[in-house]
């Protein structure tokens, strides 16, 4: 690879003219596609994101209702009217009437194309207003799409009608239509200044990094022709069917790009003015520069890139329409700072290091400083120091023990919206479940009609747990042989109780439709709660499946990278103590503190990508300088040497990086300030407390074995210098005692056990005399820590103990994976139906997929 790198660099980097040509040639092709690419607003899709798989009950369900009920694809506005004081009936009355007028004559949007209310449909009155009769419901169907600026228009002409109309009485226009247009609203209401923000945060972070202006602005420039030809290639290709684009994954791309594209710089740019202490010619030192940093730099974007194209093996199409976008963004961010960067640096000559110069700018990256001193304190205490570091990381793992979801759009919003405001009047009037009723379809292959099927199955939902009322009289497909049953639950329509529901409504339905005599029934269930509840099923399938191919990808690279089997399997640790760790913190900071009532559906699945993806960064740039550093050095000095030679510039990469996505809390969405607070909080943890401290330490205690199979003395030169004088880098600790080693090797196997027996009893309980599921939670969380811990201390303790890797090592590790096993049996247990929970959300089995 190096003789090939060394002549494309040459080629592009060879001369101050060649650099003017790259630069050039990226200028315009960002010119060219802008030209031509349609705006990334244009095509973005936010519906398809917010729905379950097409496979999905719900959306066969949907798309039954669809093409058996004429006029039911509309998408309908809910005006709740509600009267105030003396006389509030009537003052509602009146106003529905005002309202109703109004939508139903020229003056209404085209999209509107009917009215239901008091005034229009008295019969349909028992339905339509509160038991105190002081509030009413008026209905309109639209149609369109709700993620088209049409539709959204029209929603906003519906309001003013209705706000016009409505005279003293308070009025409010919610349900599905209204729900999609704040959503739009408020999820565009920030982008412009989150950019903003992010541009003047990188700015002067940079600027305090670099003490020099056109140093500061040369990694945003970047950035920019990064950004812009990945938007619109991304555009193009979203036009052309091949990828899905949403608001929130252009929010995303905007704090990804910048974080990455700015580490990117630094690490380039380091090199850089280091190889200018050899090296005075500018573009050959640029070329060391750019050569000694591909490895890495590569190595960091393929993860990302390959774990963004993981996210295809999700079933879910908020997960799944995800990754395309955001991996090109990144592979063209890598291209961008292997090209664009270091040939805009040469082109500015030596004004680029103004007003400090090259020689200042060259002499700053001798600075030890800080990193000297930790890694000194890592070299006395290796022990100490991963015992310490490990416990805390146990410790904020703790937060889990609070952990739940929720699957609220509403209350998700940081911002008041009218939507949410009808949503809780409605509530508050009518019933939780009345804002959004389910719908139980009963497909057979006969007519319906003609047996006991629709009024049984009225009955049995009528009696069944957790419904507040269902319609008396289903209504029915033309050829009869399709039956509806619009079902109210007595919960708010998002709770997990209300999701909970409803695989027990379906079972429900087909017991009554088998004891009428009617055989081989499809029954599904239609609604926003069903589609949230197979949201949520296809998410929990989802982020085990990325859990898995994340992990085997990040453990390729680093195998590749390293050359080493050992190696990967504790750095991959450190990841999920990181991960666990930065959930556990966010869990507890956004529901404890904040007084959220959940992590976003989606959350939990986008910090583990990212985390991790993002996190190895940082193992892989200090890994990397390791491996550079054993050919002068023995392990013991060259960890130090890592630390200390990247401490600085790998610190003000997760510095710039957390601080890009700390940019995320100021959006009034719930989902992407709890991403962003986890992103900022996980890469400050990997980057100050596991790269500097958790690593070297672990590296340390494995002297020579860090790279099992490769051995120091095979990377060594034959003839390398020795170090220069001058600070030296900490020398090796002393070997731990044995004693102490097996010591805390017998206390974390002993918690090891005691939280499985924790972790049976409380099974116990929660499933046999149905008490309690505390203990299920409580010694769940304690055990998935202390096996993560109880597999790394055993690695340690075969290694430094000169274990053979063979019998002893393999029955150690095999010690831990029955216990482990539970908790994948509970969850097998709980997918099946073999123990309840909301894993187990039934249907009719054997359902046909066509009807």
């Amino acid at each position: 690879m190096q003789p090939t790198l060394s002549r494309a660099l040459r080629c592009l980097l060879g001369s101050k003219k060649r650099a003017a040509a790259v630069v050039a040639f990226w200028v315009l092709m960002a010119g060219l596609l802008a030209g031509v690419a349609p705006t990334l607003e244009s095509v973005e899709d936010n519906a398809s994101a917010n729905l379950p798989p097409a496979a999905s009950d719900s959306m066969k369900a949907r798309d039954l209702i669809r093409a058996e009920l004429p006029g039911q694809d509309a998408i309908p506005a809910i005006v709740v009217v509600r009267g105030e004081g003396d006389g509030a009936g009537a003052q509602a009355e009146e106003a529905v009437a005002r309202i109703s007028s109004a939508l139903s004559g020229d003056a209404r949007p085209e999209q509107v194309t009917g009215v239901i209310s008091t005034a229009t449909t008295p019969g349909a009155a028992a339905e339509l207003v509160s038991e105190d009769r002081d509030t009413q419901l008026v209905i309109v169907p639209m149609t369109g799409s709700a993620s088209d600026e049409s539709f959204q228009d029209a929603v906003g002409e519906v309001r003013a009608l209705a706000a016009d109309r409505a005279g003293p009485a308070e009025v409010a226009v919610t349900g599905p239509a209204g729900i999609a247009t704040d959503t739009v609203k408020v999820f565009s209401s920030g982008d412009k200044v989150m950019l903003l923000a992010t541009i003047l945060l990188v700015l002067f972070i940079l600027l305090a990094i670099y003490r020099s202006p056109l140093m500061a602005l040369v990694p945003l420039l970047a950035v920019g022709v990064a950004m812009r030809v990945a938007e619109t290639t991304g555009a193009l290709l979203a036009e052309a069917g091949l990828i899905t684009v949403s608001s929130q994954t252009a929010s995303i791309m905007t704090v990804l790009l910048f974080g990455v594209g700015t580490d990117y710089a630094l690490i380039i740019t380091a090199r850089y003015r280091e190889a200018l202490l050899d090296e005075p010619d500018r573009p050959r030192a640029m070329r060391v520069a750019v050569r000694r940093t591909a490895e890495s730099v590569l190595a960091s974007a393929s993860t990302i890139v390959l774990a963004m194209f993981a996210l295809l093996a999700a079933v879910s199409p908020a997960l799944r329409g995800f990754g395309p976008y955001l991996a090109l963004g990144v592979a063209v961010m890598a291209l961008v700072a292997f090209t664009f960067l270091p040939a805009l640096i040469l082109l500015l000559g030596n004004g680029v290091f103004w007003p400090g110069g090259v020689d200042k700018a060259a002499a700053r990256s001798r600075g030890a400083g800080v990193w000297h001193r930790v890694a000194a304190l890592v070299a006395r205490a290796p022990v100490r120091v991963a015992s310490v570091v490990i416990a805390l990381l146990v410790a904020m793992s703790a937060g889990l023990l609070g952990y739940q979801e929720s699957f609220n759009t509403l209350s998700g919003f940081r911002t008041a919206t009218e939507s949410e405001r009808g949503q809780r009047l409605v509530q508050e009037e009518f019933g939780p479940g009345e804002s959004a009723p389910s719908t139980v379809v009963v497909r057979a292959g006969e007519d319906l009609r003609t047996t006991t099927a629709p009024a049984d199955v009225t009955a049995a939902l009528a009696g069944a747990d957790d419904v507040s009322r269902v319609d008396e009289r289903p209504r029915f497909s033309e050829d009869g042989r399709t039956a509806f049953h619009e079902v109210v639950l007595d919960h708010d329509p998002y709770s997990s109780e209300a999701l909970d529901a409803v695989g027990p409504l379906a079972k429900t339905a087909r017991a009554a439709t088998e004891a009428a005599g009617v055989q081989d029934a499809t029954v599904l269930v239609g609604g926003e709660t069903a589609q949230t509840a197979d949201i949520r099923s296809a998410l929990d399938r989802d982020t085990l499946i990325i859990v898995i191919l994340v992990l085997v990808i990040v453990t390729a690279v680093l195998v590749l990278l390293l050359r080493s089997l050992l190696a990967p399997l504790y750095l991959v640790a450190t990841l999920i103590l990181s991960f666990l760790a930065t959930l556990g913190a966010t869990t507890f900071f956004t529901l404890t503190v904040l007084g959220d009532e959940g992590l976003g559906n989606r959350v939990t699945a986008y910090i583990f990508v990212f985390l991790v993806a993002l996190g190895v960064d940082y193992n892989i740039f200090i890994m990397s300088r390791f491996k550079q550093e054993l050919r002068t050095s023995p392990p013991a000095q060259a960890i130090g040497a890592a630390l200390t030679r990247t401490g600085g510039v790998v610190s003000s990469a997760g510095l710039i990086l957390a601080a890009t996505f700390a940019v995320l809390m100021t959006q009034p969405i719930r989902e992407l300030f709890q991403f962003g607070f986890a992103m900022a909080f996980g890469i400050l943890l990997d980057t100050f407390v596991i790269r500097p401290l958790l690593v070297p330490a672990l590296v340390r205690l494995l002297g020579d074995h860090a790279l099992w199979p490769s051995r120091p003395a095979a990377l060594r030169e034959p003839s390398a210098p020795t170090r220069p004088a001058g600070r030296a880098v900490p020398d090796a600790a002393p070997a731990p005692a044995a004693g102490r080693l097996l010591r805390a090797f017998t206390w974390i196997a002993v918690t090891e056990a005691c939280t499985w027996a924790g972790l049976l009893i409380g099974m116990y309980f929660k499933y046999v005399p149905e008490t309690t599921e505390l203990g299920v939670r409580i010694f769940g969380a304690l055990h998935g820590a202390a096996f993560v811990v109880y597999v790394l201390l055993t690695l340690l303790v075969a290694l430094r103990l000169k274990w053979r890797l063979g019998r002893t090592t393999l029955l150690a590790l095999l010690a831990a994976v029955p216990p482990f096993a539970t908790v994948a049996f509970e969850i097998w247990a709980r997918r099946t139906g073999r123990l309840p929970g909301p894993d187990a959300v039934g249907a009719a089995p054997d359902s046909p997929d066509t009807v």
